[in-house]
């Protein structure tokens, strides 16, 4: 099996994932070629010490490849960046949106007289449950973490396609994706 980086194989071929007919031959060949070899020195020859170098060179060879495949870096495509939440009524319509994009810290609660949030949910049908300071996401490169500030309902994560929500640790930062949905007490944010 031959090992070759991405950019050198779209190279080759023009398309990502199709080799041209030529380099498909080729390694068609090689490997005819190997199988020979192998079975030559393997079940046609009696030298016990060729059936040994080629042993050893096997296991070294098998040893630099794995070496090198596991070394390589790992072309991770990159994420969606979050926008904003949406607050969610018990049938997961979309009731309210905030545009988070290009804020750094937000504050999520009930504003009142004495105290001014970022996002606002004194309208949410929890309303009761939600302290005035629940909570605080905060920004860092193009990740966004939620901590609960001390809340006495505290903050959950479904994260995107799990089961049910784990409940966030008091002052301690958890990271969110898209598609996560952030429970400030039973209300219901869809990271986007």
């Amino acid at each position: 099996m031959l090992l070759r980086n991405k950019a050198k194989d779209m190279g080759e071929t023009g398309v990502k994932g199709r080799k041209s007919g030529w380099i498909t031959l080729l390694d068609v060949l090689i490997a005819g070629l190997a199988a020979a070899v192998l079975i030559y020195v393997y079940f046609i020859n009696t030298d016990n010490t060729l059936k040994m170098f080629v042993s050893l060179l096997m296991a070294i060879g098998l040893s630099v490849l794995g070496f090198v495949y596991y070394r390589m870096p790992v072309e991770r495509p990159e994420r969606e960046a979050i926008a904003k939440l949406v607050l969610l009524n018990e049938d997961g319509e979309s009731v309210k949106e905030w545009y988070i994009q290009g804020e750094t810290s937000l504050l999520i609660g009930k504003s009142s007289g004495q105290n001014e949030v970022d996002i606002d949910l004194a309208d949410a049908e929890y309303a009761s449950l939600i302290q005035s300071e629940h909570a605080v996401l905060n920004r860092s490169g193009r990740e966004w973490f939620i901590e609960d500030v001390d809340s006495e309902s505290g903050v959950g994560i479904q994260k995107s396609g799990r089961g049910p929500r784990d409940k966030q640790e008091v002052e301690e930062p958890h990271k969110l994706d898209v598609g996560d949905i952030v429970y400030i007490a039973n209300t219901r944010l869809l990271v986007k």
